[in-house]
């Protein structure tokens, strides 16, 4: 019987640059320390975390669709670019049905207009943006907690 809860981060195109790219909008972290932090935060937790990170649409899509069958339990996902084009990444996640947050480094709402289009909030549990890294933590806090009884 499975006790451990396993939470899934997918990041998108271009977040491997964090921390040396438009520190402006996404901030001075790399995605290493961000993820550093998120898996000491799961294992003070008793949670298993893992993180996955592609330029590739289809190596997203393909890590999305293992969720389905590797018994993870929630997904924080920031699909960065993908967020305004990609309907079988959004396709992928609605049919694995593993729940999700949506998390973005900057306020896209107050940014350029087709930023604020998303394919993906509608069928998110939530949607975190516009804190920096920090949404990151909060997305994980709300995972270790959330139950789909909820």
């Amino acid at each position: 019987m499975k006790t451990t809860k396993r939470i899934l981060v997918i990041n998108g195109p271009n977040l491997n640059l964090l921390g040396s790219r438009e520190r402006k909008h996404y901030g001075s972290k790399s995605l290493a320390d961000i993820e550093s932090r998120l898996d000491d935060q799961a294992r003070q937790a008793g949670a298993e975390l893992v993180a996955f990170q592609s330029n590739s649409e289809a190596e997203l899509v393909e890590r999305i669709q293992r969720a389905g069958r590797d018994k993870t339990d929630f997904i924080i996902i920031n699909p960065a670019a993908y967020t305004h084009t990609s309907v079988a990444m959004r396709d992928a996640l609605a049919a694995v049905g593993v729940p999700f947050v949506e998390v973005h480094l900057s306020n896209v709402f107050a940014r350029e207009a087709f930023r604020q289009r998303s394919y993906f909030t509608d069928l998110a549990v939530g949607i975190i943006s516009g804190l920096g890294a920090k949404g990151y933590e909060l997305a994980l806090a709300f995972a270790l907690q959330y139950s789909k009884k909820s």
